[in-house]
């Protein structure tokens, strides 16, 4: 027994008709009717009542049909999900991060890959928050790394690391005596930080972190990346307040990262994306960049 075999036999079974499924399967009726009967003499079984006007599957036809329709879905199904494996491997991988997470591990992950997943295309897109978590459960990106809370049933999220907050001043300001002094000195300054509308979370925790130190900030510039903010306050237009792990990411620029040791407000940063992506290359992403960030 062959697959044509089969296929030949639920083209006549859904035809009813042999001329007609000799039609659709692009073959002469002869050797579509020596098929059924070669098919029928190795099962042993009748599959067709026949008459010159009329065909019928018989009660074993019938069953049989539901056999093989369910054995072609399976297979078709089979395919469906071979080309998604091959397009894991050789296809592309859409990552999404924050401006305000430190890439350098990322890199070493993605040279990795390269490796590992040599047709592979690695595309990154630099995505606020919200905007990923949406594109995420849309399939629109295969993961994300952002910041919490990501409020999504659709998502998986793993911790990645809690970052914690620092002042951020152009290096000309000289040093401070202590946190008095210090909350003395953000009170009077202008701050220049996340639109509330692109970042309200990690706009309520500036917020918090202000009221803390018994003010609330005057934020006077706004930008929608971390990289135009940290250049805003190397200019002295004002002070922000960001997370420590961007100390590392910009220390070409010329600013001072002064530590909140007494204020107990972090940020987490975590990875994201929907547990029904089987894509081999997401799986080996998420395992490795995870252990790396450990």
């Amino acid at each position: 027994m062959e697959l044509r075999h089969l296929l030949y036999f639920k083209t006549v079974a859904e035809e009813l008709h042999f001329t007609k499924a000799a039609t659709k399967l692009f073959i002469s009726q002869p050797p579509l009717s020596r098929q059924i009967k070669e098919l029928e003499e190795e099962l042993e079984i009748k599959l067709f009542e026949r008459s010159n006007k009329h065909v019928a599957l018989t009660h074993a036809g019938k069953y049989f049909k539901n056999e093989v329709d369910e054995m072609f879905a399976k297979l078709e199904e089979s395919k469906a999900v071979a080309r998604k494996i091959h397009a894991g491997v050789s296809g592309e991988l859409k990552i999404g991060y924050i401006s305000s997470v430190y890439q350098t591990q990322l890199a070493e992950i993605l040279k990795l890959m390269q490796k590992e997943f040599p047709y592979l295309k690695t595309s990154l897109f630099e995505v606020p928050t919200l905007t990923q978590i949406k594109e995420l459960e849309q399939g629109t990106l295969d993961a994300g790394i952002l910041r919490a809370p990501v409020l999504s049933e659709k998502l998986t999220v793993h911790s990645l690391f809690f970052d914690p907050f620092v002042v951020v001043v152009p290096q000309t300001v000289e040093k401070f005596n202590d946190k008095d002094d210090l909350a003395g000195f953000l009170k009077k300054s202008p701050f220049i930080f996340f639109n509330k509308d692109f970042a309200p979370q990690y706009n309520q925790k500036l917020i918090e972190i202000c009221q803390r130190m018994g003010f609330s900030p005057d934020i006077t510039h706004e930008a929608n990346n971390v990289h135009s903010i940290l250049q805003l306050v190397e200019a002295g237009l004002g002070v922000s307040i960001l997370p420590l792990s961007l100390k590392k990411q910009y220390a070409q620029l010329k600013l001072s990262f002064i530590a909140l040791n007494d204020i107990p407000v972090n940020t987490e940063v975590v990875l994201a994306f929907k547990e029904m992506n089987k894509n081999p290359a997401l799986e080996w992403f998420i395992k490795h960049y995870t252990q790396l960030k450990a």
